[in-house]
């Protein structure tokens, strides 16, 4: 069953709308607010991949993880998988389940141009994913865990940070667009 035949199985025509940019923005600094009030730290993402990588690592060579490092301080911490950012991103990908099952908005698609194949979109988003992740890394954070919560925290890396990133998109999003038009 579709988003649209589950929506008109509710009694509605469609997807409910998007939120408005300021309801949506209010909305996610009053979440950003409360994750620092509860756990003392503020969003982030690429911090689980990375204790997911170190966990995956230590159970496949635990004693070249173990000797690594930059793995073998997340494995001497204990389980990688225990920190916090663990269950912050369980709760990103279960809160995102439902909040888009009750919008309607439920699909599975592969968005792209007129001139772009499935498989070149999977291959460009595979190394976009694959860069933005290694950059998190060196800075030391990704959007929401450098940008947004060092943002909120008025840390100048926060706004350097986004601000190399926006331009970053841009520059490659216009180069993108030359090569595929």
């Amino acid at each position: 069953m579709t988003a649209h035949s589950h929506s008109q199985a509710r009694g509605r025509a469609g997807p409910r709308p998007f939120w408005p940019p300021l309801a949506a923005g209010i909305a996610l600094g009053l979440a950003l607010l409360v994750t620092f009030l509860i756990s003392g730290h503020g969003l982030g993402a690429s911090g689980f991949v990375t204790r997911l990588a170190a966990d995956v690592s230590d159970r496949v060579a635990p004693a070249a993880t173990a000797a690594n490092a930059y793995f073998g301080p997340f494995v001497q911490a204990g389980s990688p998988l225990a920190a916090w950012i663990t269950w912050e991103a369980v709760g990103v990908l279960i809160g995102a389940y439902l909040g888009a099952r009750s919008a309607g908005r439920i699909s599975v698609q592969v968005e792209r141009g007129p001139n772009v194949s499935r498989s070149q979109r999977f291959v460009y988003a595979f190394i976009g994913g694959a860069l933005t992740g290694f950059g998190a890394r060196l800075a030391r954070g990704c959007t929401s865990g450098l940008g947004l919560s060092g943002g909120a925290t008025l840390a100048v890396a926060g706004f350097v940070f986004l601000a190399g990133f926006f331009i970053a998109g841009f520059v490659v999003s216009m180069a993108m667009r030359r090569v595929w038009q």
